[in-house]
């Protein structure tokens, strides 16, 4: 497996654990991080989300597709500007900042795993 496609394979297994909890005890997240427990069913299916897009990214890191480790930056670099603007209109708690933070340095780290590799 190459260097990029690790990433997103480490990547993937982040998604896959966080989409787990989200789905089988999503109280138990939400306390752990300050927010409101909940009884409705959108927490479940965004656990369901963060699932499937561990299923892509694990995919991907298998089948080494490139294009879509490079598309992954992008995206994935958009979630802290979106997670910092929920929290100055007051949105979310701050403690949703480090989910982008987290989603920031995987970027990173696929972004330099992919232009070392391109160079070699």
């Amino acid at each position: 497996m190459s260097w990029p496609a690790r990433t997103l394979f480490v990547f993937a297994i982040y998604l896959a654990i966080v989409g787990a909890w989200l789905i089988f005890s999503p109280n138990s997240f939400l306390r752990l991080f300050g927010f409101s427990p909940t009884k409705e069913v959108w927490i479940r299916i965004v656990g369901m989300c963060f699932g499937g897009l561990a299923f892509y990214y694990a995919l991907s890191s298998v089948m080494n597709l490139r294009r879509f480790f490079k598309l992954t930056v992008y995206a994935r670099m958009l979630t802290l500007p979106f997670f910092v603007l929920l929290v100055i209109l007051k949105l979310a708690q701050p403690v949703l900042i480090l989910f982008g933070l987290i989603d920031l340095a995987g970027a990173g780290w696929t972004s330099i795993a992919l232009r070392r590799t391109e160079s070699a």
